[in-house]
């Protein structure tokens, strides 16, 4: 005969079989007191014994005072048959897990900690959920046709030999107790009215009884912020820094049978699930990945969502991914007591736990004792990122040798997520553009890009939408070189401190900082725009009326967030009036000199440790504070136009729609008036609108009049040596 068990569920019809052979001795013994106390009679309200007999499967029993099943031998025999049934089921046991087979109740011995009265009472509990039958047998041994599950007092005169033995086993469904603590089992009351604990009823956890029946899906109360991975991802495969892969190796290897926490902290997409995930590969188990922030949203407290999806990881055995797990760091009342309930669980937990934030933790709480491990996960590196396009690119629509990765990676500091995402959304704007043909272009993987950089700016800054180019701006030719080195410099940026190495020499100061200095309409906030279009990223203009706060540490942290969103939505950030936030330190002779000094050197660390493109455009350089001026990796003179560039800046003024007359003389403005581009735009403005409410076109004369006004804007006089032979005309 096969001593193994055939299965799990094998293993547990037999345990249930000993059960059932601990009720019917506890009916043949209930049958015995009521036979001495006579008090059988309206038993139960009503439960015949003959209901009872059939339950049991055995033949019904004639009444008498000399029945045998009443006999003192009969009940040795049964209790005989049951103590040898159990050696041969503890034998069984034994020799299928020798065997390797996984015998589920075994498991929640084993994952819980339980005794064998554990065990017990969760089988007792388990019968009901498996045949409505035993409702009517508890009924019948609580004398309480509506008490059909087992109460506590039940359970302890089933598997309690002595008083003793009794009060002893009453700890076992104690709040802190596996049964409770794991909500393997729930106590209730049947009435409204709190009950002593021996009255108390028991019933056993849904996800339990369909765990011991051989289920492996997760809890359904966890359904709507979990999920179950089976890890595909090599370690190998995961672009990361090589030393961080060479030593999450070492600590899966030497970790491999025991628990460990790991912290993953970086923004959202830079891998710490996909690296979590490859951990779990190199372990041999699954990831059980749970989402926080739709936990806290759901209906179930954490007080007990929180112990059933550590309960829900044991039953998987699998390492558990808390993803922004950093939301219970914060000061909220609710939310800290879901903190203060995870330390325990994490502590207790056997295998390893991964939780992903982006804050900083400096695990309170938490036991040294457990090996606890924090990494950082940066924006991948340049040639991380080239990888990461090349992974993602599918290259169906068209050919790979038609997308410049490089140029992407450049560009843009994207994470893997938001590399992989942007793929997918260019070849959906490639899908609503064509339907049928669907061929992504330069500008589908752009807008992808740009849509995948986060834009909180909004809240601090302007973003403008850039469509100026290099044929609109007209500056001497040495300043248009300057800003052509500039987009030079953005596109090398990654040969000359990635392959060239100039990264490693220079721990700050690798950003991109530009001072535009000059007359205001002289086009600094042009060529800004300019460059943004060239170098396809996105333009914002900071509202120093946002970010200037009469309040003590507010500008700082206005600019802390201005500088640390403008990082990860690769944007172009410009300081228009630069001075105003710039400016020179001064000599402390009251507190706010001090205040003000403090911000000025919280803005020169910042800007050198920002990574980015920054611009200062100012109308007043001697104002700005000189160590800002060292800073600069440019600093380009915007002068107010000579004749010939002015000249330039007539003839490209006016839309080829726009209806002018002959008369117009561009060398006469051009030569007469020394005026910005800014001025210059204006004037033409206004004498088309001019033009437009006489429904004629635009002359001469309109534009000396719009001249006139442009001129008493400015504060400046209307002489005759300006306007020549046109002084008329201003007089008039």
């Amino acid at each position: 005969m096969n001593k193994c068990f055939s299965s799990s569920l094998d293993h547990l019809l037999a345990e249930l079989k000993r059960i059932e052979l601990k009720l019917h001795l506890q009916v043949i013994r209930t049958r015995q007191e009521n036979s001495q106390t006579g008090e059988d009679k309206f038993r139960g309200l009503y439960i015949s014994e003959k209901e009872i007999d059939t339950i049991l499967c055995t033949p019904p029993l004639q009444r008498g005072d000399n029945s045998s099943w009443l006999d003192n031998s009969a009940l040795g025999t049964l209790a005989e048959s049951l103590k040898q049934f159990e050696a041969d089921v503890v034998e069984r046991k034994q020799e299928s897990l020798r065997c390797g087979l996984v015998l589920r109740v075994h498991e929640l011995e084993r994952l819980f900690h339980l005794s064998a009265f554990d065990i017990d009472a969760l089988l007792v509990c388990l019968l009901p959920e498996l045949d409505l039958k035993y409702q009517r047998l508890y009924a019948y041994l609580q004398d309480d046709v509506t008490k059909k599950s087992p109460s506590v007092d039940l359970v302890l005169c089933l598997l309690c030999q002595s008083f003793e033995d009794r009060l002893e086993a009453r700890e076992a469904f104690s709040q802190e107790a596996p049964l409770i603590k794991y909500h393997l089992l729930h106590l209730y009351d049947d009435h409204s009215r709190p009950t002593p604990l021996l009255a108390k009823s028991l019933q056993v956890d849904e996800r339990i009884t369909s765990y011991l029946l051989g289920s492996d899906q997760v809890d359904a109360r966890l359904s709507s912020f979990t999920r179950l991975l089976q890890p595909r991802v090599k370690l190998a495969d995961v672009i990361l820094p090589d030393d961080t892969k060479h030593r999450l190796a070492q600590l899966a290897a030497h970790f491999k049978e025991e628990g460990l926490i790991g912290y993953f902290r970086g923004n959202h997409g830079v891998g710490k699930q996909t690296t979590a995930e490859a951990v779990c590969y190199e372990l041999g188990v699954p990831l059980f990945v749970v989402e926080v922030t739709r936990m806290l949203a759901t209906d179930i407290p954490l007080e007990l969502s929180v112990p059933l999806l550590f309960r829900e990881g044991r039953l998987q055995s699998a390492a558990l991914y808390l993803n922004d797990y950093d939301i219970l760091l914060s000061e909220g009342k609710g939310v800290k007591a879901g903190y203060y309930s995870v330390i325990p669980e994490l502590e207790n937990y056997p295998w390893w736990v991964f939780l992903s934030g982006e804050k900083d933790w400096e695990t309170r709480g938490v036991s040294h004792n457990k090996p606890f491990i924090d990494i950082e996960f940066a924006i991948p590196a340049y040639w991380g990122r080239r990888q990461l396009w090349e992974r993602y690119w599918n290259g169906h629509s068209i050919p790979v040798a038609e997308v410049d990765f490089s140029d992407l990676a450049s560009k843009f500091r994207l994470s893997g997520g938001q590399i992989r995402d942007a793929v997918a959304t260019a070849h959906s704007l490639a899908r609503w553009r064509d339907p049928g043909n669907g061929l992504v272009t330069t500008q589908d993987l752009y807008s992808a890009c740009h849509h995948q950089s986060r834009h909180r700016l909004n809240t601090l800054a302007q973003k403008i939408y850039p469509r100026y180019v290099w044929d609109d701006i007209i500056l001497p030719r040495d300043q248009v070189e300057q800003l052509y080195e500039i987009c030079s410099y953005v596109k090398h940026y990654h040969t000359v401190y990635g392959s060239w190495g100039f990264g490693q020499k220079l721990s700050r100061g690798k950003g991109l900082n530009m001072l535009f200095a000059g007359p205001p309409g002289t086009g600094k906030t042009m060529a800004a725009e300019i460059m943004a279009n060239k170098l396809g990223l996105d333009l914002y203009k900071i509202d120093l009326s946002v970010i200037v706060s009469k309040y003590i540490g507010e500008t700082e942290k206005n600019l802390e967030r201005i500088f640390r969103e403008g990082q990860t939505s690769n944007a172009i950030l410009l300081f228009d009036e630069a001075d105003a936030l710039f400016g020179k330190r001064s000599e402390v002779r009251d507190s706010h000199d001090r205040y003000a000094n403090i911000e000025i050197a919280y803005l020169l660390q910042r800007m050198e440790e920002y990574d980015g493109v920054v611009i200062l455009a100012t109308n007043l350089r001697k104002n700005m504070d000189e160590a800002f001026a060292r800073r600069m990796h440019f600093t380009v003179e915007f002068p107010i136009p000579e004749e010939a560039d002015r000249y330039r800046i007539w003839q490209s003024i006016f839309p080829k729609e726009a209806p002018l007359r002959d008369d117009i003389d561009l060398t006469f403005l051009a030569r007469q008036f020394k005026i910005t581009g800014g001025n210059i735009k204006n004037i033409a403005l206004s004498a088309a609108f001019l033009a437009a409410q006489d429904g004629g076109s635009i002359t001469m004369g309109k534009l000396i009049r719009a001249t006139k006004r442009e001129y008493q804007k400015m504060g400046k006089l209307c002489t005759e040596g300006d306007f020549a032979h046109y002084f008329e005309l201003v007089k008039g």
